[in-house]
């Protein structure tokens, strides 16, 4: 539609100023309308395109339209003399281009049988006067049939080399639509690679300014990539200031080792974070005429055919926080479980002569006149020989436990037993409110149903030693909705007490590690053995003054398996001791 408005601008500008300096040469009237004419057929096409796509036929009626207004030009004009016969290439050239070849060759037809049949008309019916003023009478015929035939061949070679061309572009565009297609799918494939990488990935210019920040860098550093993007590598990853030299030594000394270092994220948590990095190598490319090619860090010119030039940096990092705990679990465990073996030999040998050394001190109370000084000194011998074989039974239980039967136990009737006991606990005082909350079904593991009370029952005494002021000691049992093989049960038991600090989380279930007077520090070392024996896991949730929650995960029974009946009014939430 553009070109069409510009090429009869171009022929009315034309006509006007041939009229200015040759008044006469042209019939203005009707070349006027026919240009008009052609102005208000463009505004209707335009009004037409979008019914094209509905009605196809609306172009080949456009494109005919144009062959005769061009006919009706060129007769008004001079027929076989005039100098626009050569405006019917502009309607075979939209034909090729709109409807391809073949639409090239039947627009060049027409023309053609149009322009044969005006100059047959103009010599046959017309008759030989001039059409035009101040020209001589028309052509001999051979001359006329010399110009005609030279027309209608610049027609049909126009048509067929338009539409030569137009399927040879449509070709090329087609390919080039496939390639890009075929880029931008690489594209979106490898930036989905990329943005699937567990590791954090950020690649940086030689400078050390990041360049691209995946999915799981933002994820760890808690940075958005668009914050990210052009700031230096060492202020996102806030790496030791030690390793800034890195960007300023030469290409062969650039080698990090993996190294690892402390990073707080934007949330203000602190992770131990695993770096490395690698030099990013992209090959070059010989530049037009030049025995060179172009350097990626500028200055050093390098020569062609030398391979990959350096352009930047690779570093891939990992949250190794949790890694690094379960490793120094580990090697905690090693230690103790050397440690503890040596040790449970030792107490074992000192238990027998400290029970031979009580029983006697006992029958030397109970046979001897002791004076009263005398008779509180062997007291005192017998309550430490107590308290010290006691500390050596927990020691034992934890460094030997006892290996038993496991059996289908209903965790709800074990808590609710152990919640009953403790009214004659000497650590509940009148202060205390215990609440259990267990639901209606049956919540089964297999176990050993002592060991699991033992759990319990070291897990609640700890929490009301916690709460010197008193408080509400609750402890809910849950099961997993999944009905999968790897569900689990929950025991959760939470206080309102003093809490524990930050720092000493990873150290309580140490051995000796008690916070509580008169304890031997092996509680919360017991129940994480016998959890971890029966594949479960241990969690303490703990902020200083506002309680402590420890959630015992064991694994589920799901298939039917006899278990202790349940009386089914203590289902729910229940007060079992308190006022």
């Amino acid at each position: 539609m553009t070109a069409r408005a510009v090429v009869v601008t171009l022929l009315l500008g034309s006509a006007i100023l041939a009229q200015i300096k040759s008044p006469g040469s042209l019939p203005i009237d009707p070349f006027s309308f026919l240009i008009a004419v052609t102005y208000g057929l463009t505004v209707l096409y335009s009004l037409l395109l979008k019914k094209i796509e509905q009605y196809p036929w609306i172009v080949d009626v456009q494109l005919a339209c144009d062959a005769l207004i061009v006919s009706a030009i060129v007769y008004t004009t001079g027929g076989i003399v005039s100098y626009f016969s050569t405006l019917y290439t502009l309607p075979i050239i939209a034909g090729s281009t709109i409807r391809s070849r073949r639409g090239g060759i039947m627009v060049g037809a027409l023309s053609a049988a149009m322009y044969i049949g005006l100059v047959l008309a103009q010599y046959a019916v017309v008759s030989p006067t001039p059409i035009v003023t101040g020209l001589d009478l028309l052509p001999p015929w051979r001359i006329a049939l010399l110009s005609v035939g030279l027309n209608v061949f610049g027609f049909l070679a126009v048509a067929t080399l338009s539409g030569y061309l137009a399927e040879g572009l449509r070709r090329a565009d087609a390919q080039l639509q496939q390639a890009s297609n075929q880029i931008a799918d690489l594209q979106a494939f490898s930036q989905h690679v990329i943005d699937s990488l567990a590791s954090g990935l950020a690649t940086t210019d030689l400078n050390g300014r990041i360049i691209t920040f995946n999915r799981a860098a933002e994820a760890i550093t808690g940075v958005p990539a668009a914050s990210a993007v052009g700031q230096p590598v060492a202020h996102v990853l806030q790496w030791p200031e030690s390793l800034n030299a890195f960007f300023d030594r030469q290409a062969e000394e650039r080698t990090l080792p993996r190294i690892e270092f402390e990073l707080t994220r934007t949330d203000g948590r602190r992770i131990e974070l695993g770096l490395s990095t690698a030099i990013l190598r992209t090959p070059r490319v010989p530049s037009m005429g030049s025995g060179q090619v172009p350097s990626a860090d500028p200055g050093q010119p390098h020569s062609a055919g030398s391979g990959q030039g350096e352009t930047g940096f690779v570093f891939t990092f990992r949250d190794v926080t949790d890694a690094r705990k379960e490793e120094r679990e580990a090697r905690m465990q090693q230690r103790l479980a050397a440690v503890g073996e040596m040790a449970a030999g030792i107490a074992h040998e000192i238990r027998n002569p400290l029970a031979s050394m009580s029983g006697s001190i006992q029958i030397l109370r109970h046979e001897l006149p002791l004076t009263g000084d005398q008779a509180q000194l062997m007291d005192i011998v017998i309550r430490e020989s107590d308290r010290l074989n006691d500390t050596i039974r927990s020691f034992l239980a934890y460094a030997r436990p006892q290996r038993h039967a496991a059996s289908p136990v209903d965790v709800r009737g074990t808590v609710t037993d152990t919640a009953a006991l403790l009214q004659n606990s000497s650590e509940r005082l009148p202060s205390h409110d215990v609440v259990v909350d267990v639901p209606r079904d049956p919540v089964v593991c297999l176990a050993d149903e002592a060991q699991i009370r033992q759990v319990i029952w070291n897990l609640a005494s700890n929490a009301l030693r916690a709460m010197p002021d008193g408080g509400v000691l609750r402890m809910t049992v849950s099961a997993d909705d999944e009905a999968t093989d790897n569900a689990h049960l929950t025991i959760a038991v939470r206080d309102e007490g003093v809490g524990i600090a930050a720092g000493d989380l990873d150290g309580i279930l140490q051995p000796f590690r008690g916070g509580f007077a008169g304890g031997t520090g092996l509680g919360l070392s017991i129940v994480h053995r016998i959890v971890s024996d029966y594949g479960g896991e241990l969690q303490v949730n703990s902020l200083p003054g506002q309680g402590t929650t420890v959630s015992v995960r064991l694994p589920l029974v799901r298939f039917q398996l006899p278990a202790p009946s349940f009386p089914r009014e203590l289902a729910g939430e229940t007060q079992i001791a308190g006022t």
